[in-house]
C-alpha cells in the first residue's frame, strides 16, 4: 500500500458515537489517509450469523481477522475495514469492509440497517451479498434493503425523486455477488445442470400481473436487475460440522469440506480478477485518501438527516481533496528538490532536477486531484512550483554568486595589496598593473568557470577598480599623452567585452528559464490529458456495461411476455444510447477547454518571462553602464 503500513488486523471504519449516530472512526480514517493508490473496495452485506466474515478473512489472506463468533449474538458492530495489498493489480490496495449483520432483533433499529446497507453500496465497488440456505422468496424479502436505495441515496442533485434514474445507478453502483451458504440443493434445472449464475437469474424472473401481492413479489427481483449490471453468484455447501463450526478460527484447512474450500478458493479468485477499482461519478478512480473522506462525507449526510447525493459527494470530495493535492505535490516537489540539489550548481542539472521533480508531483497531483474540470488547481499548482523553482534559482544565484565573491577576494589579494602599498604608482606601472590583472582574470576564471555568476562578479570587480585603474594610469609618467588616451579607451573596451559575457550568460540563463517553463507547460497538459483520456475510457466501459444489461433486460422481458416493461426499457435505452453520443461528441471541446486553461495559467508567467535571479542580475548591470 502507497504511503500506508500494512495492517495486521481489522479496524473499525463507520461505528455510533455515544449519542447512537453514525461517526467515522479516525484511526481508520488515518489508515486510508496514508492510502495514495487506487483501491478496490469489496464490501460484504448480510444476515446477522451468517458467516460473513470468513469470507472476509479468506479474501484477505487469512484464517482470522474480522471476528466470526460462534452464538446467535451479532458479533460485527458497525463497518470494520481491512486494507491489504491487492494480490493481483500492482498499484492497487484491496480494502475489505466486514458490515455489521442486518436484522438483529437486539438493536430495534431498522433504519440503522439501512444506512449500513446504504453505506455499504456507497462505498464498494463490489458488493457481496451473503445469505443461507437457498434463493428464494423470503432469502429476496429479507433483501428488502435493495428495494429502498432510490429513497435513500440520490445520484443526481436536481433530478426528481420519482424520475426513473436506473441507469444512473447503474453506472455509480457495485457489481452485484450473492454468496449463498450452506446450499445442499443441486443445480438443476428439470433434468438440465445450471450453473449458480443461471440459478441466480431465475431466481429473479418475474411474475405477471398487477395486483399488490405480484408487485410485492416482484419489486426487489426488479431492483436487483435494474440497479446491478454485474450480477454473479456462488453457492457454498456446509464447511464443517456443527461442533466444528463454532471454532471455524481455529480449524485448519484439511478440517474444512473440500468442495467448499474448491468454491471459496474460485469465490476469491473472481473477486481478484474482476473487482474494480471505486470510480465515482464521471468514471473518476479514487485513492484511499478520497474513500476516507468520501465516508466522511456520506456519513455527515445521514447524520444531519440528508439523504446521500453522489453528485453532491463528488463536489464536497473534490473541494478536500483537490485542497490536499495542491499540498502534497508541492511537498512532493519541494522534497525532491532539496534532496537532489547541491547549490550552487549547473542551471542546466537544476533544470534536470526540476523536472524530475516536476513530473513526480503532477503525478501526484494528478492521481489524488478530484473533479477539477476547470483546471483552477492544477493552475494553482503551476503558479506554487513555478515561484518555488524561481526561488531555487535565485538561491543558485546567490550560492555561486557567494562562492564566486570568495574565490575573487582570495584570487586579487595580491593585486589588492600591490594598491594599498602604491606598488603600481610609479613609470611602468600601469603596463604592470593590467598584466597583473588579466592574469589574476585568468586564474580567477579558471577556478570559478563552472558556476553561473562568474562573469558577473568579475565584472561587477573590474567595474569597481575603474577608478584605480585610471588613477594608476595617469600616475604613470613614462608613458605619452595619446598612449594614455590609448589606454584608456581599451580599458573601456575590456570593461565592454566583460559586460557583453555576462549578459550573454545571463541570456542563456533566460533561455533555460524559457525552456522550464514550457516544458511545465506541456507536462501539465500531458498529465491532465492522460487521466482524462483513462476516465473517458472507464465512462466508456461503464456505459457501455450498462447499455449491455439494458439489451439483455429488455430480451428477458419481451421472452417472459412484459411487452409493457420492454418498452420502457427500450426508451431507456434510446437515452441511455443519445448519453454516450453526447459524451462522444463533446470529448474534442472538454480537451481544448483544458488546453485553454492551462494555457492561460502558462501565459501568467511565459510571455517575457524573466527569472527572479537574471532579473536582479541585469537590473544591478544596467545601473553600472547607464
Amino acid at each position: 500500500m502507497a504511503c500506508g503500513g500494512p495492517m495486521s488486523a481489522p479496524v473499525c471504519l463507520i461505528e455510533n458515537d455515544e449519542n447512537g449516530k453514525l461517526c467515522v472512526r479516525k484511526q481508520a480514517k488515518d489508515i486510508l489517509d496514508g492510502i495514495n493508490e487506487p483501491v478496490v473496495v469489496v464490501s460484504v452485506v448480510g444476515l446477522y450469523r451468517t458467516g460473513k466474515s470468513y469470507l472476509m478473512n479468506r479474501l484477505a489472506g487469512q484464517q482470522s481477522g474480522f471476528a466470526l463468533g460462534s452464538t446467535i449474538e451479532s458479533k460485527t458492530k458497525g463497518i470494520w475495514m481491512w486494507c491489504v495489498p491487492h494480490p493481483y493489480k500492482e498499484g492497487h490496495t484491496l480494502v475489505l469492509l466486514d458490515t455489521e449483520g442486518l436484522g438483529d432483533v437486539e438493536k430495534g433499529d431498522e433504519k440503522h440497517d439501512t444506512w449500513i446497507f446504504c453505506l455499504a453500496v456507497l462505498l464498494s465497488s463490489t458488493l457481496v451479498y451473503n445469505s443461507l440456505g437457498v434463493i428464494d422468496n423470503m432469502a429476496l424479502e429479507k433483501l428488502h434493503y435493495v428495494t429502498e436505495l432510490t429513497e435513500n441515496i440520490r445520484v443526481k442533485a436536481e433530478v426528481s425523486r420519482d424520475e426513473d434514474k436506473s441507469e444512473d445507478f447503474m453506472r455509480v453502483f457495485p457489481s452485484f455477488v450473492w454468496a449463498v451458504r450452506d446450499f445442499t440443493l443441486e443445480l438443476k434445472k428439470g433434468d438440465d445442470l445450471i450453473t449458480s449464475d443461471e440459478y441466480l437469474e431465475s431466481s429473479l424472473k418475474l411474475k405477471p400481473g398487477n395486483s399488490p401481492q405480484i408487485e410485492s413479489f416482484n419489486l426487489p427481483r426488479r431492483c436487483l436487475r435494474q440497479f446491478f449490471a454485474v450480477r454473479k453468484c456462488f453457492v457454498f455447501p456446509r464447511p464443517a460440522s456443527t461442533q466444528n463450526m463454532r471454532r471455524m478460527e481455529d480449524l485448519a484447512e484439511e478440517d474444512l469440506d473440500s468442495e467448499f474450500l474448491e468454491q471459496a478458493k474460485t469465490f476469491c479468485c473472481y473477486i481478484y480478477n474482476n473487482a474494480e477499482p471505486k470510480v465515482v461519478c464521471g468514471g473518476r478512480t479514487i485513492t484511499g485518501t478520497a474513500l476516507g473522506n468520501l465516508a466522511e462525507v456520506y456519513v455527515e449526510a445521514i447524520r444531519s438527516g440528508k439523504v446521500p447525493c453522489l453528485e453532491n459527494a463528488v463536489v464536497s470530495l473534490s473541494k478536500i481533496q483537490n485542497v490536499r493535492a495542491v499540498d502534497q505535490a508541492l511537498v512532493s516537489y519541494m522534497t525532491e528538490m532539496l534532496s537532489m540539489a547541491q547549490l550552487p550548481m549547473d542551471p542546466a542539472d537544476l533544470s534536470n532536477i526540476h523536472t524530475v521533480a516536476e513530473k513526480k508531483a503532477i503525478e501526484g497531483f494528478i492521481t489524488m486531484s478530484f473533479n477539477d474540470n476547470d483546471q483552477i488547481y492544477q493552475q494553482e499548482l503551476m503558479r506554487k512550483i513555478h515561484n518555488e523553482y524561481e526561488d531555487m534559482c535565485l538561491q543558485n544565484h546567490q550560492a555561486s554568486q557567494m562562492q564566486c565573491e570568495a574565490v575573487l577576494l582570495e584570487v586579487f589579494d595580491t593585486l589588492e595589496k600591490g594598491i594599498s602599498d602604491g606598488l603600481y604608482l610609479k613609470p611602468g606601472g600601469h603596463r604592470q598593473y593590467r598584466g597583473m590583472l588579466a592574469q589574476l582574470a585568468e586564474e580567477y576564471r579558471a577556478r570559478t568557470q563552472s558556476q553561473i555568476m562568474c562573469e558577473e562578479v568579475l565584472s561587477m570587480h573590474l567595474k569597481a577598480k575603474e577608478e584605480v585603474g585610471k588613477m594608476i594610469l595617469q600616475a604613470d609618467e613614462s608613458l605619452s599623452e595619446a598612449e594614455q588616451e590609448k589606454e584608456v579607451q581599451r580599458l573601456k573596451n575590456e570593461i565592454l567585452e566583460q559586460r557583453q559575457r555576462g549578459l550573454e550568460e545571463q541570456n542563456r540563463l533566460q533561455e533555460q528559464a524559457f525552456k522550464d517553463m514550457q516544458r511545465t507547460h506541456d507536462e501539465h497538459l500531458n498529465q491532465i490529458i492522460h487521466q482524462m483520456e483513462r476516465e473517458q475510457e472507464r465512462m466508456r466501459r461503464d456505459n457501455e456495461q450498462v447499455l449491455e444489461a439494458k439489451l439483455r433486460e429488455k430480451e428477458t422481458l419481451l421472452q417472459q411476455g412484459f411487452q409493457r416493461e420492454a418498452a420502457r426499457m427500450q426508451s431507456e435505452i434510446d437515452r441511455l444510447k443519445a448519453d454516450m453520443n453526447q459524451q462522444e461528441t463533446s470529448q474534442p471541446s472538454t480537451v481544448s477547454k483544458v488546453m485553454d486553461g492551462i494555457g492561460t495559467a502558462a501565459a501568467l508567467f511565459l510571455p517575457g518571462f524573466v527569472p527572479k535571479a537574471a532579473g536582479i542580475v541585469l537590473s544591478s548591470i544596467s545601473k553600472w553602464f547607464r
